[in-house]
């Protein structure tokens, strides 16, 4: 008897093959591009600076209070009026440690430039190059905050008012945008949904219930 025709349809087979490879690679392109939209990018490391939390130091008060601010936020540059002195004082004096962490959540509100980022990444960068003069550039952020859907201020200007508060160690930090994907990490990882946020000794305060007056009762 004749022995069976083979009809393998090789040129079929090596199509799927070929089909498989592709799916597989573009999954692997999927997560790599994931991991690096969620990675922390470069960690900043200073005196001043809180590796486990990322935030950025004052005082060492036995009360502590985390305080998370965008740049861009006007009602963050009315806290800071409100508030700012007051905790900065009390850190000062060793009454409290007032921890600061730049976060991003406004930059659709800043033309495209990323401004709440690239300002909390300029923080960083005085952290970094000039812990003395990091409070300072902080208080000058504020002062000479944009308004809400402006274009913000460019980075040679974060620049000059680095130079302005102590800072001008920071300018090629600041040029360089070093802690960009370190901010925008820093704002997933604490989940923030809004700014200002504030915590006292851990606890997330409700603001719109009222909760704030908790922090007050640290500040006397």
């Amino acid at each position: 008897m004749a022995a069976a025709k083979n009809n393998t349809n090789w040129f079929a087979i090596g199509i799927s093959i070929a089909v498989v490879v592709v799916l597989v690679a573009l999954g692997a392109l999927v997560v790599v591009l994931n991991n690096q939209a969620s990675a922390p990018g470069t960690a900043p490391q200073s005196a001043i600076i809180n590796e486990e939390t990322g935030a950025i130091t004052f005082g060492d008060g036995e009360d502590a209070v985390d305080t998370y601010v965008d740049f861009m936020c006007p009602i963050c540059g009315n806290f800071e009026k409100s508030y700012g002195e007051q905790l900065q004082t009390a850190a000062a004096n060793g009454d409290i440690t007032l921890n600061i962490h730049p976060v991003s959540i406004l930059n659709r509100a800043s033309q495209n430039t990323a401004y709440s980022t690239r300002a909390g990444s300029a923080m960083y960068c005085a952290a970094v190059e000039a812990p003395d003069a990091a409070l300072d550039f902080f208080n000058a952020l504020f002062v000479n905050q944009p308004e809400e859907n402006s274009a913000g201020l460019t980075d040679d200007e974060l620049a000059a008012m680095a130079e302005q508060a102590g800072a001008g160690a920071a300018a090629d930090c600041i040029a360089d945008g070093t802690y960009m994907d370190f901010v925008d990490a820093q704002t997933d990882a604490h989940d923030i949904q809004g700014t200002p946020t504030v915590e006292v000794n851990g606890k997330r305060l409700d603001l719109q219930a009222g909760e704030i007056t908790e922090m007050e009762k640290l500040l006397g």
